[in-house]
């Protein structure tokens, strides 16, 4: 009556195996390592890199605990911090600009364990310390730049179809195009109709004559800023993989914002002025006709004459630039910091892809003679880096920014460009540093509690129902395992919310063992022999177990679904213990009562 099945054994047997195997590496806790990668996203390591770093390291007398290698990255780990910073001091200057020397904490877990990819579980910030960041995308400067680009395509696109214009500028939030006549006016209506659907069209007549105003639609705006979103998103990840941060949180708050979290950071210092440096690159056209000194000074008072914006050099100087951009960092394919083969000063080598090549190509032959301006746009603050005079056109798609303040500076700026352009700026509206040890507070904090937790709930069941009270808190320790088993294997990010989620769990796991309990004891009142009341106590108590972990788990299901953050993290965990609990509650449980009492015949009477 009360027996399994050999291969219901073997499940159980296999899955605590697996449980126990996938668990253990939580244990281990995390020792310091040095993470390098190349500069450029997506370049393979040279095989050559390892032997350097072991023979620098061994060089410099520096000891270490072991080195790991893949394609792109090696991370070598230490046995304290004091090696971890001047092994990352060292190797940074042996290996050069090329590289990416980034502090780290890896998993200190055996090698066997990682070899059958039994990791820990990664953990949240709250427990682990870092950086926290809550970025506001400016949408307005998206729509603005779109606008902008609608500028620069009519007017080609007009000239191309030889249809007269006075003159296309941006006016706001719309666009103006001036025409002679009305014919012209007529033409240019059905040529924009026809080229640009995200635009709306209408027609005009006023003093100055006839007009075209033009504006983004609703959906090309709702498009365009979901593209800036994403874009930025993308951009933040690569920024993020640059720095050699390992399991980072960015993604999306709702319509404007970005959350970007940075686990494990130890150079905060370093994070923040990468991730907080919104940078944006721009090329354009200095105003030649407006550079005189009255112009400047007229400028400066208020007067900046219309297509041109002020702007200052790194010295101070004034500048007045034209608003259409030439070139934006969207184009750039590759960026690396380097000097300036006259000067010998700190500089950045820019590689374009083939559509800025060919624009910067066409540029630099129709303006000989004039000066280009680079722009950098940071936390909506603009300077002038360079405004070199264009001597001859420029082909190949390689361009030097020079006048950086020094070799930290091009790194930065280069990391900054390579890792993409942000499609808007974005400001930091809130941010907060967690330290190591506050972190450490929260972890045994929260283990404490789970263990007092668990402790209490065992002793009471060991007291109240004896021999079948220590069969539930084996499944309720079953049952803890196989939580934590799945969120390793699973690589979920555990955080202060994941670990009261895994305390409700075990409360809750246990109800279903109650409720066996108190049937197998009813229906021992009722005058069944104890193997029959064994045997009705887990069937009859089975539906009421699943019904209620089923409303439960809707619960869940809702908090995940309307929720955010670390609700949507309490309830991951929640659901996925609501899983474990019953397949923990009835299937371990019940193959400890029928090892323990299935084989007796004659069963007298149980201990409950």
């Amino acid at each position: 009556m009360n027996r399994y099945p050999l291969w219901k054994y073997i499940v159980i047997a296999v899955a605590l195996v697996i449980g126990f195997l996938y668990t253990l590496p939580n244990f281990f806790g995390e020792v310091p390592a040095v993470q390098i990668s190349p500069v450029r996203a997506g370049t393979k390591l040279p095989a050559t890199t390892l032997g350097a770093v072991e023979t620098d390291l061994k060089a410099a007398n520096i000891g270490y605990r072991g080195i790991e290698a893949d394609a792109s990255t090696l991370k070598v780990r230490f046995d304290n911090t004091d090696a971890q910073l001047k092994a990352k001091d060292l190797l940074q200057e042996k290996l050069g600009n090329d590289y990416v020397v980034a502090l780290n904490l890896l998993s200190a877990s055996p090698a066997w364990l990682t070899d059958i990819h039994a990791l820990p579980m990664y953990l949240g910030l709250d427990l682990r310390g870092g950086v926290h960041f809550l970025l506001q995308v400016d949408m307005k400067t998206a729509l603005t730049k779109a606008l902008e680009r609608n500028v620069s395509d009519i007017r080609n696109d007009l000239r191309e179809k030889k249809i007269h214009y006075s003159g296309v500028a941006a006016d706001g939030q719309q666009i103006v195009v001036k025409f002679g006549s009305a014919a012209d006016r007529d033409s240019a209506d059905s040529e924009l109709h026809s080229q640009f659907p995200d635009l709306v069209v209408k027609k005009l007549d006023d003093a100055e004559g006839p007009k075209l105003t033009a504006v983004l639609s609703p959906v090309a705006q709702k498009k365009i800023s979901d593209y800036a979103l994403q874009q930025n998103i993308t951009t933040l990840r690569n920024r993020v993989n640059e720095l050699g941060v390992a399991e980072p949180i960015i993604q999306q708050q709702g319509a404007d914002r970005v959350v970007v979290q940075l686990p494990g950071v130890q150079d905060t210092a370093k994070a923040k002025e990468i991730l907080g440096r919104t940078a944006t690159l721009e090329v354009r056209m200095v105003d030649e006709d407006n550079s005189s000194p009255t112009s400047l000074q007229a400028a400066m008072n208020g007067n900046v004459p219309f297509g041109d914006e002020l702007y200052y050099e790194r010295d101070g100087t004034p500048m007045l630039v034209k608003k259409q951009v030439v070139l934006t960092g969207e184009y750039i394919s590759d960026a690396a910091p380097g000097f300036d083969g006259q000067t010998g000063q700190p500089a950045v080598h820019v590689s374009l892809n083939g559509s800025g090549a060919r624009i910067f190509k066409e540029a630099t032959r129709a303006n000989v003679g004039k000066r280009m301006a680079i722009l950098l746009i940071e936390k909506n603050h603009t300077e002038v880096i360079t405004a070199p005079v264009i001597r001859e056109e420029i082909g190949g798609g390689r361009v030097q920014i020079s006048g950086m303040m020094n070799v930290e500076e091009s790194r930065d700026i280069s990391l900054l460009l390579r890792a993409g352009s942000l499609a808007a700026p974005m400001d930091i509206v809130e941010e907060r540093t967690v330290g190591p040890s506050m972190g450490a507070e929260n972890i045994s904090k929260g283990f404490n509690s789970n263990i007092g937790g668990f402790i209490a709930i065992a002793l009471f069941m060991m007291m109240y129902y004896r021999f079948f009270g220590m069969i539930s808190t084996v499944a309720l320790a079953a049952n803890v395992l196989f939580l934590v088993a799945i969120l390793s294997m699973l690589q979920a990010t555990l955080t202060l919310p994941g670990m009261a989620a895994i305390a409700l769990t075990v409360g809750m796991a246990i109800d279903a063992n109650v409720l066996i309990n108190e049937r197998i004891r009813e229906e021992l009142r009722n005058g069944n022999s104890p193997q029959a009341a064994i045997h009705a106590g887990y069937e009859r108590a089975f539906s009421t177990i699943l019904d209620s972990n089923i409303t439960t788990f809707i619960a869940g299901v809702a908090l995940f679904w309307l929720g955010s953050g670390p609700i949507r993290g309490f309830a991951v965990v929640l659901c996925l213990g609501i899983l474990t609990s019953i397949f923990s509650a009835v299937m371990v449980s019940r193959s400890l009562v029928n090892l323990t009492y299935g084989r007796k015949a004659r069963l007298a009477k149980v201990a409950i």
